[in-house]
């Protein structure tokens, strides 16, 4: 009998450790969410008077990224960047019709790329533009909540509803139906938050957590979030956090001195919604209840992050999971008279990254180091210790996760088209953004800007006219010539 325990023991004791070594060798789970039109503008960057506690907590036990940037400040051409990791100019997208996958047909995605290497990659929410979504990305279709909407009001409803008709009956389609099919610009609903439709999205990405987690192979899970993106709809307690006779109105609501002919847009993506006026300035008072709407849209998918994140911790998966947030792009709130994206400013090129990853070397810490979207889909593949893919024009960030002030690359880049003919190309250095606008076809220079972020953050100045500063803008207009890969941290 003793010889026989003797043997159960070894046996058990040689089972736990098969198991630990199984538990050990197994790569990490993903969580992966991404959110519309969100500024840095979060506690964790700074923000007190925003309720982000959720996002905030996660940043306590990752790294933020202070200084990260999009390559095009608008969804599909962003998102399209991020989850290939090639820039625009080498997808070919730069509007909101356009498929990668027309230019760039065989390119490995990074959901797509996980796949490929013992990953089961699932979608749920917004990831891909609307509409231009990619099945080769993913394990199975992606997933879609059952119930929620954008709007709940019955009369918001049925406003959307009239419009979408009546636009079809002119024969309006795509883009152009959507744009004519819309409502007010804000909405309170007294209601749950399943309500709305990132609501939803949530409780489904928490439904195929548990389903996912039991699974044999590590998962690669994409949650979008739609808000804070227009209209700024969101359940009345989120309303609540915040007394709108306190928020306060954007400090430079006057376009930069010597600004350009192409810098600034007239918002004509708000100007679709009722009661925003087609031409013209907001009132104070129409500008407070914008930033209140979206501030209760902030905090909404901060509570949504909240459930992603509590869910890790009750499936006992959170030290198995790299966890990376981000935004899409930022967001203007009155910053130079103009509200939504569409610009190279600062605002709109900026946006939040946060990433946790099991065993980081210095969690809790932020970084000021520049790093770009293209970064994220190379940061993934190392931390998951997959390799990387050639076409990559990106570079991993993951080493700013144990080391955050590591000496890293002196700039980043990110272009906006205007009309047919003119491309901003835009650099983000330690002090300097220096964009130049120019020719499609004839690559010349028609316009430049340059905000010295050391005494004009805000970029209410543009400096590149002024004598004094003609061998800066040179140098400038060299480094930004010589691109991205000129820049990559040694």
């Amino acid at each position: 009998m003793p010889r026989l325990l003797t043997l159960a023991v070894a046996l058990c004791a040689a089972l736990s450790f098969a198991v630990g070594a199984f538990a050990q060798e197994r790569q990490p789970n993903v969580l992966f969410i991404a959110v519309d039109d969100l500024r840095t503008e979060l506690g964790c960057y700074g923000a007190d008077y925003i309720h982000s506690p959720n996002i905030d907590r996660l940043a306590a036990t990752g790294t933020v990224f202070k200084r990260a940037y999009c390559q095009q400040a608008v969804c599909s051409p962003s998102r399209t960047s991020l989850m290939t990791g090639l820039r625009p100019d080498s997808t070919g997208v730069y509007d909101l019709v356009t498929h990668f996958r027309k230019n760039v047909p065989d390119v490995v995605t990074l959901g797509q790329h996980f796949k490929q290497n013992g990953y089961y990659s699932v979608s749920m929410g917004k990831i891909y533009h609307g509409g231009y979504d990619d099945q080769p990305t993913w394990s199975e279709p992606a997933r879609k909540p059952k119930g929620g909407s954008g709007y709940v009001l019955a009369e918001n409803k049925q406003m959307v509803a009239a419009r979408r008709d009546e636009a079809k009956q002119r024969g309006l389609k795509g883009v152009q139906l959507s744009r004519a099919a819309r409502g007010p610009a804000t909405e309170m609903g007294d209601v749950k938050d399943e309500a709305y439709t990132d609501g939803a999205v949530a409780n489904l990405a928490v439904q195929t957590m548990r389903e996912l987690s039991k699974r044999d192979e590590p998962f690669f899970l994409a949650v979008g979030f739609v808000k804070p993106h227009l209209p700024f709809t969101a359940p009345k307690k989120y309303w609540d956090m915040y007394d709108r006779d306190k928020i306060e109105l954007a400090e430079n609501p006057f376009p930069p001195k010597n600004v350009t002919p192409y810098s600034l847009t007239t918002w004509g993506e708000m100007r679709v919604y009722d009661g925003i006026p087609k031409k013209g300035d907001l009132t104070d008072e129409k500008a407070r209840e914008l930033k209140h709407g979206y501030y209760a849209c902030t905090s909404f998918t901060d509570a949504n992050v909240g459930k992603l994140l509590s869910e890790l911790d009750k499936l006992n998966l959170a030290d198995d999971t790299i966890v990376v947030l981000w935004g899409d792009h930022g967001w203007k709130l009155g910053e130079h008279n103009c509200w939504c994206k569409h610009t190279n400013f600062e605002n709109d090129a900026n946006a939040p990254l946060i990433i946790r990853a099991p065993g980081q070397k210095s969690p809790g810490a932020k970084t000021d180091a520049l790093v770009e979207f293209v970064d994220i889909y190379p940061t993934l593949c190392e931390l998951a210790d997959l390799p990387l893919p050639e076409h990559l024009e990106g570079t991993s960030a993951a080493p700013l996760l144990d080391t955050p002030d590591a000496k890293w690359k002196p700039a980043a880049f990110s272009q906006y088209p205007r009309g047919r003919d003119i491309m901003g190309y835009t650099m983000k250095t330690d002090r300097y953004r220096f964009t130049a606008w120019k020719n499609k076809k004839s690559g010349e220079v028609v316009a430049t800007e340059l905000y010295d972020h050391q005494v004009d953050p805000a970029e209410n100045d543009n400096v590149a006219g002024a004598a004094e500063n003609k061998e800066l803008v040179a140098q400038l207009q060299q480094q930004l010539d010589a691109g991205w890969k000129a820049v990559k941290p040694k």
